[in-house]
């Protein structure tokens, strides 16, 4: 058999966030749109999640959560800023205005992503095979250097570094979008190094980015993954590239149900993730794959 030009991981985020994400992104692997997913142990539907995984056999991470809803670690004292009023996690942008201001510390880092594992392992009885971060928190420097010692203490092999080619080229993303989106990618390229130095892998190129929610198209899924081939060098005949698709596919949270313990946010009860998932579950996308010979697959086939 002819070796594949391209080997896609194509990731759900978000597992375990509401009963509807976890029905939209079941449906999505069983019709081999999805291949693979993120557990968010803190979400309200985690242990659905965690048994639908295992009914229909979906290779299932961790989707390390330091912003959102509440902390699980129990070892977290009150004046910890990831255990904020109420037992809270600070947020997308109060996590990084603490680390910024030198508030976080690493030993809290360590102590929440082992409540998450210890979680994790409860609810699925095994190490997850990768961890990715909530928000891309996983490459936020100060936090990389101890999410790295943490993996390679327990030997998961692979974690997700989210630097998309070509983003200054996607004129349909908003300027402070795109300035975060290069701000991940920055820390992303520092944090690969540390990953490196203690054994951790990850896949040749990423993108999904620019095309989360309303953003995603066919033709946009296809030109992102041209980016990412083609970002990859000294790849031709000898050896496909490995690639990752982050993607959120979904029905709409309907409130109160959702969330991590706040319920769910306005993003999560619009169309957009149901936009995501009729995307991916359109047969042109998948035709236009078999196409350009890329072979789905997940974390533990590369």
């Amino acid at each position: 058999m002819e070796e594949p030009r391209a080997k896609l991981v194509v990731t759900a985020d978000d597992f375990g966030y509401c009963p509807q994400r976890n029905r939209g992104i079941v449906e999505a692997f069983l019709e081999g749109a999805v291949t693979n997913a993120s557990l968010l142990v803190n979400g309200s539907a985690a242990a659905d999640a965690a048994s639908l995984a295992r009914r229909y056999g979906i290779p299932t991470g961790l989707h390390m959560n330091l912003t959102e809803g509440r902390a699980v670690s129990q070892e977290l004292g009150p004046g910890s800023c990831l255990r904020e009023a109420g037992g809270f996690l600070p947020g997308k942008l109060g996590l990084r205005r603490a680390l910024g201001r030198g508030l976080l510390h690493q030993a809290e880092v360590e102590l929440e992503l082992e409540a998450q594992l210890a979680s994790f392992r409860a609810l699925l009885g095994r190490d997850p095979a990768h961890v990715d971060g909530h928000q891309h928190v996983h490459v936020l420097p100060g936090v990389c250097q101890v999410f790295a010692q943490v993996l390679a203490r327990h030997g998961i092999p692979f974690t997700r570094v989210p630097t998309e080619p070509g983003l200054a080229r996607c004129d349909w993303l908003d300027p402070p979008l795109l300035d975060f989106y290069e701000g991940v990618g920055a820390d992303a390229r520092a944090a690969a190094g540390e990953f490196a130095k203690h054994g951790i892998r990850w896949p040749d190129a990423f993108f999904g980015l620019s095309t989360m929610g309303r953003h995603m198209s066919v033709g946009r899924l296809r030109d992102g993954l041209e980016r990412a081939v083609g970002s990859v060098p000294g790849r031709g005949a000898s050896g496909a590239v490995t690639v990752e698709l982050m993607v959120h596919p979904g029905h709409p949270s309907v409130p109160p149900t959702g969330g991590c313990g706040q319920g769910p946010d306005l993003f999560s009860q619009s169309r957009e993730r149901l936009h995501e998932l009729q995307t991916l579950l359109a047969p042109e996308l998948r035709e236009k794959l078999r196409e350009t010979g890329v072979e789905l697959c997940a974390f533990p086939d590369l």
